[in-house]
This record gives C-alpha cells, sequence and structure tokens, in this order.
C-alpha cells in the first residue's frame, strides 16, 4: 500500500474571492471564476479527495483508521475583505456544539455558530508581498485618539462622544464592541454616519472608508477602527489564537488552523452574525499584533510554530515551507502541497514527484525527504 496519497479538492466560490486567484496561484489554466479557498483536510465540510483504493476522501482515513488529523491546511486568494470575526476555545467550542446539537439546530443551518466541537486557532504565512489583515486591538490610546479626531469631524459629535465614554471606563474596548454592535440608537448612528465623517480626514481613515465600500452602515467598520492593520511581506506569519479579533483584507496565503470551521462573526458578512457569540470568545489585549518568526532550520526549511500562551499552548500543528533539498521529522499524518516548483517526496523506499499546485498525503509519522526547488507546504503536528 502506498504511503505518500495524492489528495485534491474543488476550489471554494465565496463573494470575497480573486477572480482566478487559486488558478493563477497554483499553475492552473486562468480562468475568471471567483476562487477563495482551497482545503486539504478530513473536515467534513470539504475532506480533500483520495487517489487510493483504501480511501476515498480523508474524512473516510479518519473514519477508517480511528485516527483524527489534528489540522486543516487551507490556501486563501482574497479580493475583498472578509468578515470581522474571532474563534472559539476548545471548551467553548465543545460547549457551543454540544448545546446546538441538543437544540436540533442543523448542522448546515444559516444561523448555526458551531459546525464541530473543535478550537480553530490559526496561522496565516503571507505567499506574496501586501497581503492585508486587521488583527487584534491597537493599543488602546490610539484607539481613543481616533475616535476624538471622529468626534471632532462628526456633524452630531453626541454618539462618538459615548464611544469615547466607553473607551475611558472600566473594560474599555469590551464594552465599546458591545456597544458598537448593538441596537442602540446612538450605535446606529455611529454606523450609519462613520462613512461622511471619516471621509472628511480621508488619509487618515483610509482603511474605514474603504471597508465602507463594501459593507456601508456596518457596525463592524467602526470595530474595525480599533485593531491592527497589518500589511505582510511574503513568508511572514500572523498568528491568531483564540478570541483574536481579525478580519482578512485582501492578499494570496496559506493558513494552518485547527481542524474546524467554527467562526463567530461579529460584521461586515451576508453570514449569520453571533455578537453575543463573539463578545464571550472575544480577547481584548491591545498592542502591537501577533506575528510568528519563523525558525530556520538548515537553510532551505523555514518552520512556523505558534509560541506557547494560555490560548495556544495545546495547538498541536505546525507549518514548514521548504524551498530545496531537505529532511524533515513529522510527528503526525502531513500534508505536502507544492506552491512553486517541483518536488519529490520520498518516505522510506517510496518516492513521487509533486509539481506545483499539486499535494499528497502522508499517512504515517516520520521523515519526510524532499528534493528540489520551489516551496513546498509541508503541515504535520
Amino acid at each position: 500500500m502506498s504511503r505518500i496519497v495524492p489528495i485534491s479538492n474543488d476550489f471554494r466560490d465565496y463573494a470575497w474571492g480573486q477572480p482566478g486567484g487559486l488558478s493563477r496561484l497554483l499553475g492552473r489554466p486562468a480562468t475568471d471564476a471567483l476562487e477563495a479557498e482551497l482545503w486539504l483536510g478530513a473536515h467534513a465540510g470539504s475532506p480533500s479527495r483520495c487517489e487510493d483504493e483504501r480511501w476515498s476522501t480523508l474524512q473516510d482515513w479518519e473514519e477508517q483508521t480511528g485516527e483524527r488529523l489534528p489540522y486543516l491546511l487551507k490556501v486563501l486568494a482574497a479580493a475583498k475583505p472578509l468578515s470581522l470575526q474571532t474563534h472559539p476555545s476548545a471548551e467553548r467550542a465543545e460547549r457551543g456544539y454540544a448545546f446546538e446539537e441538543g437544540h436540533g439546530v442543523p448542522l448546515d443551518a444559516p444561523h448555526r455558530s458551531y459546525k464541530d466541537p473543535h478550537a480553530k486557532p490559526e496561522l496565516l504565512v503571507a505567499v506574496e508581498d501586501g497581503f492585508e489583515a486587521l488583527c487584534g486591538f491597537r493599543p488602546l490610546e490610539e484607539s481613543r485618539a481616533e475616535v476624538a479626531a471622529l468626534r471632532e469631524l462628526a456633524d452630531d459629535p453626541a454618539p462618538y462622544e459615548r464611544w469615547a465614554e466607553l473607551l475611558q471606563g472600566e473594560d474599555p474596548l469590551r464594552q465599546a464592541v458591545a456597544w458598537l454592535l448593538s441596537d442602540e440608537e446612538d450605535a446606529h448612528e455611529v454606523a450609519t454616519t462613520l462613512a461622511a465623517t471619516a471621509g472628511r480626514e480621508p488619509e487618515r481613515f483610509a482603511t474605514v472608508l474603504r471597508l465602507g465600500e463594501d459593507y456601508a452602515d456596518d457596525a463592524g467598520v467602526a470595530v474595525a477602527l480599533m485593531l491592527n492593520h497589518v500589511t505582510l511581506a511574503a513568508g511572514e506569519c500572523l498568528w491568531l489564537p483564540a478570541g483574536n479579533i481579525h478580519a482578512y483584507l485582501e492578499g494570496v496565503g496559506v493558513e494552518l488552523m485547527g481542524p474546524s470551521d467554527n467562526v463567530l462573526r461579529g460584521g461586515m458578512t451576508p453570514k449569520h452574525v453571533d455578537v453575543a457569540g463573539l463578545l464571550a470568545s472575544l480577547d481584548t489585549s491591545d498592542g502591537e499584533p501577533s506575528r510568528l518568526a519563523p525558525e530556520d532550520e538548515g537553510g532551505t526549511v523555514a518552520r512556523y510554530r505558534p509560541a506557547s500562551a494560555e490560548s495556544g499552548a495545546d495547538v498541536p500543528f505546525e507549518l514548514r515551507v521548504v524551498t530545496g533539498d531537505a529532511s524533515v521529522e513529522t510527528g503526525s499524518p502531513a500534508i505536502v502541497l507544492v506552491m512553486a516548483g517541483s518536488f519529490e517526496v520520498g518516505v522510506g523506499d517510496e518516492a513521487r514527484t509533486v509539481g506545483q499546485g499539486e499535494s499528497v498525503f502522508v499517512p504515517e509519522a516520520g521523515e519526510l525527504h524532499l528534493t528540489g526547488e520551489g516551496s513546498a507546504y509541508v503541515a504535520s503536528a
């Protein structure tokens, strides 16, 4: 039986995807179709197909072997901003999933928040320069200064005064987010006047104005004002543990995350918004965004491993980017995705050539040998 299994999947065509973005990235024929995400993993929402007589999908592999793939690998191509969101902790995901299951909420119901009982911490590595994201709360004093500026620019400063007062109070960021996403009249006035107010200083409030083009009168745009705006160069990485509030804006990247599709949205989306869930999971730490520097493993391997923290200490996955001949040790079944060039992937006495846009699954932990050049992304535990 083969120890190296080719896998594949269809692109997901979310509205924020890039026309032909994944095809371009993976060396496939050009197309104008919206292409947002490619999932490589066993998640029931879109399990990867296997070219193997034993399993038709990686979900079948999990069911037949009793093993669980502890991660989900994605390629993302965004032309427009994604939703403002957080992801739940393992404990909250388990409770939320059990609650919705116990109340008979269909798994495919649009208003369902918990699609599985797993956490979804994630890291994202930019594939090309210029990947933009909102990630975590900016320093509190910066948010206070921005709101004060809006108050001075507004035709009616009263709603902005309320926002400013909340940012001076107890648990200021949580209270400000809760108010902005509430049904209160003055919070609604902020949402509906923000674009006109920010437009009086367009350079300062460029991100708010940009988001307002896609999400007019959306309270999530006001929340976005309080977040860090990050632009990544190729190879730079963001780490988003449970509770981190974020929204990807534009660009192409590779994500590695827990094997989950649990998203708690607060706005900037036509999908289900779960303000209570977002607030309950929200990490209100402020400061610099959480970047993850790669470790150099021998010159041809960059290894991205989430730092130990209360919200990430048990994160079981890591991502390696291989650019030349290398041997890597994996602690679990692995997925190898070649983004550029070509590599021969070897396990024991078996080897298979993997070209651009192709991916393989290696069911057993152990040593992988990669020979070639380009860029290969190796996900494992």
